[in-house]
């Protein structure tokens, strides 16, 4: 039997949505580490075909019980060319395993926002020949580029879009949404959207109004995105 894909979640709002459906539609094995219910971070990388983290409301840098254990299984992963694949929250937590930092960005950035992908061999052996789309965003926070790894996407709001390093990826953006999750962090979230009036935070309204303009193409950079950080897999 194949080893499954780890997926870590940290918050009840913030599960796998698209990347699960993907993993789904190819026969992949997966199983969920939900650690927002109290489940324990894995000892050893290798019962796993890949890592995937998913995003949360906490910073990488909160002293968290399950932060450290986290981090020093994604340096277990990077060693052994198990392939890592980070999501907002995500990233940053693979940024501070491979020795980076986190740090508040300039402004927050909600809704949808164009990413613009570098034009480098890298870059587009993860994005394809796309040179911007409109991702999805919701966070507070940026990383600093980890040691050996390449930039390869930044936005207006936020340079610090996206890493690659060998098989592994973070993404500051969030490519995983779905329609439901879209509407329930807007709902949670009209509170933290109404204090942040800022060009780079779209209103409710905004964001709703283009889920059927902007949601499909999402989901096809998505399969992009999984179709090529799949190939790594360590069955």
């Amino acid at each position: 039997m194949n080893k499954p894909v780890a997926i870590f979640r940290h918050s009840a709002t913030e599960g796998p949505a698209f990347f699960a459906d993907y993993l789904d539609a190819q026969q992949i094995p997966w199983q969920l580490m939900a650690l927002d219910e109290g489940a324990m971070v894995p000892q050893y990388a290798e019962d796993f075909a890949g890592l995937v983290f998913m995003g949360g409301p906490m910073s990488a840098n909160d002293d968290l019980p399950w932060i450290e254990p986290v981090l020093q299984l994604i340096c277990q992963a990077v060693d052994k060319d198990i392939p890592v694949l980070g999501h907002c929250l995500g990233s940053q937590l693979m940024c501070r395993a491979l020795g980076g930092q986190v740090t508040r960005n300039g402004v927050k950035e909600i809704g949808w926002r164009a990413v613009t992908i570098a034009q480098t061999p890298v870059a587009r052996h993860w994005f394809g020949s796309t040179e911007q789309f409109d991702a999805f965003h919701w966070h507070g926070e940026t990383w600093s580029l980890p040691a050996d790894a390449q930039l390869i996407a930044g936005s207006e709001a936020c340079a610090h879009q996206a890493f690659a390093l060998g098989p592994h990826l973070g993404m500051q953006f969030h490519i995983e949404m779905t329609e439901p999750v879209i509407r329930r962090w807007c709902q949670e979230g009209v509170v933290e959207i109404a204090a942040n009036s800022v060009l780079s935070v779209q209103s409710v309204p905004t964001i709703l109004a283009d889920i059927p303009h902007k949601l499909p193409a999402l989901n096809q950079m998505a399969v992009q995105v999984y179709k090529t950080w799949v190939t790594g897999l360590r069955v």
